[in-house]
């Protein structure tokens, strides 16, 4: 496994610096009213940032905030809408706690408005491919999550289909790396995911996590997500809220193949497991 990456094991982040020599625990923070999981929950700014502080108190070293729901069949929303949402919860974070906030977008103006307020990352699901956005990625300076996504969230999940799910993966995202590189950014800036759920039928799923370990080949950090995603529920046949176990199995998979970053819901749960591999690791 080549786990060797273009930056090293520093990753600026804005105001702060990620060390990317250990996993950390993203906690997520939909301030949206139709996500699937936590929809509608922090929409109020007091009850965003509370949640936050709880998230960082727990272990988390990055909080990503997303204003634009993409669960399978969500419908886009306005710009402005997006940073309206967004901009006071990334601002009183980034202020107030001490973690690198990441802005879960792929809008351009959000991208530069969540840069100005303190945002240290885009974590973007279509991978900077909305017209102005790598301009804005660029022009932000900060570093950069390059998901995998067939298809727009409205209708991802309606037959996804694949020739070879991994190496159409992976050929995907290396594809993005060098539209950025030969834009200017420099490598050490582009995280990747392969966007598990995204696109993505349980066996696609399934089969791009078993092989997980191939995507280091690209010598990027790599960020997993799957809490409380779809894929759980398909094979354990439970409800969202019923799914922090499956959740916890494939973080602890995702630590052992090399996962950098896990973005999940459930972050006290997560940071223990991470903490358990990593003292099994260690000794």
């Amino acid at each position: 496994m080549d786990l060797t990456l273009a930056s090293g094991t520093r990753l600026p982040c804005g105001s702060r610096v990620l060390d990317l020599s250990h996993p950390h625990v993203m906690g997520i923070l939909n301030v949206t009213p139709d996500s699937f999981s936590d929809g509608g929950r922090f929409t109020d700014l007091a009850v965003a940032l509370s949640h936050a502080e709880a998230m960082v108190k727990a272990g988390a070293t990055l909080i990503d905030v997303g204003g634009e729901s993409t669960r399978p069949g969500a419908e886009p929303v306005s710009s402005l809408e997006e940073l309206e949402r967004v901009a006071p919860v990334i601002e009183a974070i980034s202020s107030e706690l001490d973690v690198i906030v990441s802005v879960d977008t792929s809008t351009p103006s959000v991208i530069r408005e969540a840069a100005r307020l303190g945002a240290g990352l885009i974590n973007d699901v279509r991978a900077l491919t909305r017209d102005g956005a790598l301009a804005a990625a660029m022009q932000s300076g900060l570093p950069v999550c390059l998901m995998h996504m067939n298809g727009e969230p409205r209708v991802m999940q309606q037959s996804p289909c694949y020739e070879n799910v991994l190496e159409d993966v992976q050929d995907f995202l290396s594809e993005r790396i060098q539209t950025c590189i030969q834009a200017g950014m420099d490598k050490s800036r582009i995280l990747i995911d392969p966007g598990f759920g995204f696109g993505k039928s349980l066996a696609h799923n399934l089969t791009l996590f078993k092989h997980m370990q191939e995507l280091h080949s690209l010598g990027c950090p790599l960020l997993v997500g799957v809490s409380r995603k779809g894929m759980i529920g398909q094979v354990l046949a439970k409800e969202v809220d019923e799914r922090l176990y499956g959740s916890l199995a494939l973080a602890a998979v995702a630590v052992f193949n090399g996962a950098h970053i896990l973005r999940v819901h459930d972050v006290a749960e997560t940071v223990d497991v991470v903490r358990m591999i990593a003292a099994v690791k260690q000794a």
